[in-house]
């Protein structure tokens, strides 16, 4: 994805898009702004509601229902609206847009609000709905290409729908699974996409905005990273001991440690759409390592799912969005004043909730709410900055 897709014969639905409202073009557009959206709003009502600020008043039922929400409604819309853009450069192939898009990005709304209501099977059937559909909207493009290359990625998204339909029946206790592990799994499945996709675009987008920088791969290291945290995926979906996991995170932590400094990312602080994804890599590096030690009752667990969730995933998230939409709206890729804003602010985000609670124990409220306002300005300032960009046509006037 580091440049606009091939051209391409406009099909009837991008010709009619090609001028005036373009929200429902190509899946990164309505998919990118709902989690932006969500992102922002989602987590500052978690926070008053932690804080005791709501005067009893519950948004959703708990820390559980918060993380599940960010894994499978905010990391999912990214992960989706990237493959569906993402798909169609892989294969020259239509992905969802028009209708059909705005079905799919129907059911994650519709998912989203019945969370919040008694109802919980229908919020069930709806968010098992959404990941079944985009699975089956990636694997129709590949499968008609032949691109086998990226066939796991159907296997990922089934993955995380079966791991979100176990905590939604798990909850309702129709289901008898350990809660945290389900999240857990689906936490790993998006390290794994995170980790994958990272290492494809990562040294490709360093190299090609960073002159005279070279990223090197060494074969084994490049098996180990990805390979390693398919490990630990397994290892949590069959409960092993803590020790065990604790071990395979820690070889985990080194294997993506060195693979992040083969990349040389004190190299690029200059550029700010190349950094940031440096530096969100890595949190992936820091969350293993502080998983490793929590295993062995080192370190808050928690620590170590909020290095990944906040400074990881946010902050590899905002990298991509901003990239993708720009690339794949036939503009510069050159970060503005919002998008240096917004690494920033996860940044802090991240460091906010991570250390300043190591350091001092007794602020950890403090972390909290200071992260969360961090986090939603970053979400915030990107969601106003890229409406314009993500409803109006390509600045090239071609389709997308």
């Amino acid at each position: 994805m580091a440049s606009p897709p091939p051209p391409e014969s406009p099909s009837a639905d991008s010709a009619a898009g090609a001028t005036g409202f373009a929200l429902w073009n190509l899946g990164f557009r309505p998919l990118y702004l709902l989690a932006g959206l969500f992102a922002t709003l989602s987590v500052p009502l978690w926070m008053a509601q932690y804080a005791g600020w709501l005067g009893g008043h519950a948004i959703v039922a708990g820390p559980l229902w918060h993380a599940h929400e960010m894994i499978f409604g905010y990391a999912f819309a990214v992960i989706v609206g990237f493959l569906f853009t993402a798909g169609r450069n892989w294969t020259n192939q239509p992905t969802p847009a028009g209708a059909s898009l705005a079905a799919i990005a129907a059911l994650w709304i519709a998912a989203r609000v019945l969370v919040l209501t008694p109802y919980a099977l229908a919020a069930a059937a709806a968010d098992t709905a959404f990941a079944f559909a985009a699975a089956a909207a990636i694997a129709v493009p590949f499968v008609r290409s032949g691109n086998r290359r990226n066939y796991f990625f159907i296997a990922l998204l089934l993955g995380l729908g079966l791991a979100n339909l176990a905590f939604h029946l798990g909850m309702a206790g129709l289901l008898d699974l350990p809660l945290q592990r389900g999240l857990q799994v689906g936490l790993d499945l998006v390290l794994f996409i995170m980790v994958v996709m990272g290492g494809r675009v990562i040294p490709m987008f360093t190299m090609n905005g960073v002159p005279g920088v070279f990223c090197a791969r060494l074969p084994w290291i490049e098996r180990l990273a990805p390979g390693s945290v398919l490990v630990l995926l397994a290892a949590d979906v069959l409960g092993a001991p803590d020790m065990v996991t604790g071990l395979i995170a820690a070889v985990a932590a080194a294997a993506h440690a060195a693979r992040l400094i083969l990349w040389r990312p004190w190299l690029t602080l200059k550029k700010p759409m190349v950094w940031i994804l440096h530096f969100a890599y890595a949190w992936i590096v820091l969350a293993l390592a502080l998983r490793a030690l929590a295993a062995f009752d080192l370190m808050p667990a928690g620590l170590a799912t909020h290095a990944l969730t906040v400074g990881a995933i946010g902050g590899l998230t905002l990298g991509m969005m901003t990239r993708t939409s720009l690339g794949h709206t036939g503009r510069p890729l050159q970060a503005g004043r919002a998008e240096v804003f917004c690494y920033a602010a996860i940044q802090l985000a991240a460091l906010t909730r991570v250390v300043l609670p190591l350091a001092f124990p007794s602020l950890y409220l403090q972390a909290i709410v200071g992260s969360g306002l961090l986090w939603s300005a970053a979400f915030g300032v990107f969601t106003i900055a890229y409406w314009p960009i993500l409803s109006r046509p390509r600045a090239d006037g071609r389709p997308g």
